[in-house]
């Protein structure tokens, strides 16, 4: 099997990875760090605002099972896009928007994503759409949050 990968910030990555998980077509969803400049990110560091990162969540995926372009659906609709650095309670730079694009095709389908989920909303998106850096899994206890300790959804229900 052919897999892909696709990696979106938008907010907690509890909430992100285990929306993700939902996906039929979705192999695995990490809950990571990406988009900064210090290697080896800790959650305290990136906490602290002083590593750059987002909370992210790296997805890999059959696409002959889903698209791309289906994932891009399911990231507009679990968070609110023109949030910056922060989704609900959760503020600060790692909490932001943003989508890691692999390739050019992956950019182009971003952008023509975000251009239609523009008319959705009143205020300006802001969202990054930036090419993917370096992916650091999150330590371990951040992975499948919600399934280890039985949460059901975040603050930010799907649409």
């Amino acid at each position: 099997m052919d897999t892909q990968t696709a990696t979106f910030a938008a907010g907690c990555f509890w909430g992100v990875e285990a929306a993700f998980r939902q996906v039929p077509g979705v192999i695995d969803a990490v809950s990571g760090y990406t988009g900064g400049h210090v290697d080896n990110p800790s959650y305290g560091g990136v906490c602290g605002h002083s590593t750059g990162h987002a909370e992210a969540v790296q997805v890999t995926f059959d696409p002959q099972r889903v698209t791309y372009e289906q994932l891009l659906d399911v990231f507009w609709k679990i968070h609110d896009p023109t949030q910056v650095n922060r989704q609900g309670p959760d503020v600060g730079d790692q909490y932001r928007s943003g989508i890691f694009t692999e390739n050019a095709d992956q950019q182009a389908a971003a952008v023509a994503s975000r251009d239609r989920e523009r008319a959705r909303h009143a205020r300006p998106i802001a969202t990054q759409i930036v090419p993917a850096t370096k992916f650091w899994p999150a330590e371990e206890y951040h992975q499948r949050y919600f399934e280890k300790h039985g949460v059901l959804e975040c603050h930010v229900p799907v649409r």
